[in-house]
C-alpha cells in the first residue's frame, strides 16, 4: 500500500517512505486519524476479498503495524464508515459484503484493543454502505449511501457518549446526496460549523455541492440556487463566500442546496447529556489520575529496569573479558599440553632405541663373556703346553698322564 502526502503550499503530491509491513493494497477502507497516527480498517483487496485486519501507521515514525485485537471483531466489510471517540474509542458503522449491507456498530478500545458490540438507544438507521460521516463535538452526522436497491435519503446523527441516534433530515427523491461514495467534511464558515457534501453515485456521477448548517431555528428550511454554466460563476461564487453569510457558490452542473436545520437535541435531552458528560468527566479525570499513578510506577520501575539493565551490561562486559582471558590460558595450556604430548612421543621412541640397545649390550656382554672364557681356557691350555716342552714333555703326553 503506497502512502501519498498532498502539499497545500506547493500543491503537489508525493510519496512516502515507510516502514515495516504495510497492509495489503485495497479499497472500499476506513482510514481515520487518532494523535499522531492514522487507523486504517477493512475494505476490499485486489481479488475482490472483504477484509476486516486493523492497521495503524505511526506518522512520526511512518511505520506500520498490524495489530491483535481481543473480542469479537467486524465481519468483514468494505465501504462502511468511521470515527474516533475521546481519542480512545473506534467506530464502525454499516457498510456491506457483496450481497448485504449492514446497519451495526463495532467499538474498538484503542488502549485494551478489544472490541466490543454497545447497546444503541433511538431509531437505529437501515442497512447502507458507501456512506460518508464527520464528527462534531460528542456528535457523528453520517449522510448517504445506499442498500444495493436505492440511495438512503435520511441524515443521521450519533450522539458518541450516550450511543443514541437521531434523523436530522430527509431528503426527497433520486438526489446526488441519497447516493453512494460522496464525501463529507466539516468547516467552519462566519464562525459557525458546516458540513459540505461533495459527489456521489446514484445511477450517474454527481459533482454536486450540499451544505447542511446546524442551526438553533425551531424550522427547516430548504434552499435551491441556480448556478449559470459559466467562468464567470467561479468569480461570484467568491465574492459571495466573502461577503454574504448565507449565500454559497461555486460552479456546478445544476444547484447548491443548502439546508440549515434546528438543534438534533431537545433541552431534556440536552440536560441528560450535559449529566452524562459530567459523569464520564469524572470517570474520565479519576482514569487520568489511575494512568498518571500507574505511569509514575511504571517510569519507577522503567528506570529501575535501566539501571539493572546497565549493571547487567557491566557484569557481562566483565565475564566477557575474564571469558577471554580464560580461554587464552585454556590455548596457551593446549599448546603445553601438545608440546608435552610431542615430547613424551620422542621420549618413548627414544625408550624403545635404548631397550633395543640394552637387550644388543647384553648380547654383547655375553658375547665378551663367552669369548674371554674362551681365550682364558686356550691360554691356560697353551701356558701347561709351554712348561711341559721345557721339562722335555711334549703336550700329548701331558694329557695321557
Amino acid at each position: 500500500m503506497q502512502v501519498k502526502v498532498f502539499d497545500l503550499q506547493t500543491h503537489t503530491w508525493s510519496n512516502l517512505k515507510t516502514y515495516g509491513k504495510p497492509p495489503l493494497s485495497r479499497g472500499g477502507h476506513s482510514v481515520i486519524p487518532t494523535g499522531t497516527s492514522l487507523v486504517i480498517f477493512g475494505g476490499q483487496d485486489a481479488n475482490r476479498s472483504l477484509l476486516n485486519d486493523l492497521h495503524i501507521l505511526d506518522l512520526e515514525t511512518m511505520t506500520w503495524d498490524e495489530m491483535d485485537t481481543l473480542g469479537v471483531a467486524p465481519s468483514p466489510r468494505s465501504d462502511h464508515a468511521a470515527a474516533v471517540h475521546a481519542e480512545r474509542y473506534l467506530l464502525i458503522f454499516g457498510g456491506g459484503s457483496h450481497a448485504t449491507c449492514f446497519n451495526d456498530l463495532h467499538v474498538l478500545d484503542l488502549q485494551t484493543m478489544e472490541w466490543s458490540t454497545p447497546t444503541q438507544q433511538g431509531e437505529i438507521p437501515s442497512p447502507r454502505a458507501g456512506h460518508a460521516g464527520v464528527t462534531v463535538g460528542e456528535n457523528w452526522f453520517i449522510t448517504g449511501g445506499g442498500n444495493n436497491k436505492s440511495g438512503v435519503s435520511e441524515t443521521v446523527v450519533l450522539n458518541m457518549s450516550t450511543l443514541g441516534w437521531s434523523t436530522v433530515t430527509t431528503v426527497q427523491g433520486r438526489v446526488p446526496l441519497a447516493s453512494e461514495g460522496l464525501s463529507l467534511v466539516l468547516c467552519s464558515y462566519n464562525g459557525e460549523d458546516i458540513l459540505v457534501s461533495f459527489g456521489g453515485y446514484n445511477g450517474r456521477y454527481s459533482n454536486e455541492v450540499n451544505v447542511l448548517k446546524p442551526s438553533h431555528r425551531s424550522t427547516l428550511q430548504s434552499m435551491e440556487t441556480p448556478v449559470p454554466d459559466s467562468v464567470s460563476a467561479m468569480q461570484n461564487a467568491t465574492n459571495a463566500t466573502r461577503d454574504l453569510e448565507s449565500d454559497i457558490a461555486t460552479v456546478q452542473e445544476g444547484k447548491i442546496r443548502e439546508i440549515v436545520v434546528d438543534n438534533i437535541e431537545s433541552e431534556p435531552m440536552v440536560n441528560k447529556v450535559e449529566e452524562t458528560s459530567e459523569r464520564l468527566l469524572a470517570a474520565l479525570k479519576a482514569e487520568k489520575e489511575d494512568l498518571e499513578s500507574s505511569l509514575s510506577k511504571e517510569k519507577l520501575q522503567t528506570l529501575q529496569l535501566k539501571q539493572d539493565l546497565t549493571d547487567a551490561e557491566a557484569r557481562n562486559t566483565d565475564l566477557y573479558k575474564e571469558l577471554q582471558s580464560v580461554r587464552g590460558q585454556l590455548a596457551s595450556e593446549q599448546s603445553r599440553c601438545f608440546k608435552l604430548e610431542v615430547d613424551v612421543a620422542e621420549l618413548r621412541q627414544k625408550l624403545q632405541t635404548l631397550e633395543s640397545l640394552k637387550k644388543e649390550l647384553e648380547l654383547l656382554q655375553r658375547q665378551k663373556a663367552a669369548s674371554e672364557q674362551a681365550l682364558n681356557e686356550r691360554r691356560r691350555q697353551s701356558s701347561g703346553g709351554v712348561w711341559g716342552w721345557i721339562a722335555g714333555t711334549p703336550p700329548n703326553q701331558q694329557d695321557d698322564a
